[in-house]
Formats: C-alpha cells, sequence, structure tokens
C-alpha cells in the first residue's frame, strides 16, 4: 500500500467527545508501523492512534485540545511502498 491518506478519528464505542491530547509526530516526519501518532482521551479512556504502515506525516489536521468526533479527519499521511 502507497500514497497519500487521511487518517480520521477511530470508533473506540460510545465516545461523544474525544480529545487530542498530544502530537508525537510533526510535520515531515518520518513514521513506521505500530508508532504511536497522537494521544486521545475519552471520558471513558484514553488511547492513542497508531500508524497504519510506514510513512510520513503531511499534515495534522486538528490541535493539541481539539475536541473531535468519531470519523473527523485527524491528519495526512503518506504511506511508503510496500
Amino acid at each position: 500500500m502507497s500514497g497519500e491518506l487521511t487518517l480520521n478519528v477511530p470508533d473506540i464505542g460510545d465516545a461523544d467527545q474525544i480529545e487530542l491530547i498530544e502530537w508525537k509526530f510533526g510535520h515531515g516526519d518520518s513514521f513506521k508501523e505500530g508508532d504511536e501518532l497522537c494521544d486521545l482521551v475519552t471520558d471513558k479512556a484514553a488511547f492513542s492512534l497508531e500508524a497504519p504502515s510506514n510513512g510520513v506525516l503531511i499534515e495534522q489536521l486538528a490541535g493539541k485540545g481539539s475536541q473531535l468526533k468519531v470519523g473527523q479527519p485527524l491528519a495526512k499521511v503518506k504511506l511508503a511502498s510496500s
């Protein structure tokens, strides 16, 4: 898999609001499959968004402290060729 991809807020159950706590990678940073790209929290749980494969972060679409909903775009990434 390669190309540009938009990563969205995952469905983590019955959470209405999800807060972006911290980005662990910035614009242009390379990441590997399974790396934690950012930390998210709901009123019930904290979790991290993991990279689906190796790639580069192109753009953060939400900032630290943003209140998000399931399916909302979080980041644009370019995935490496496999």
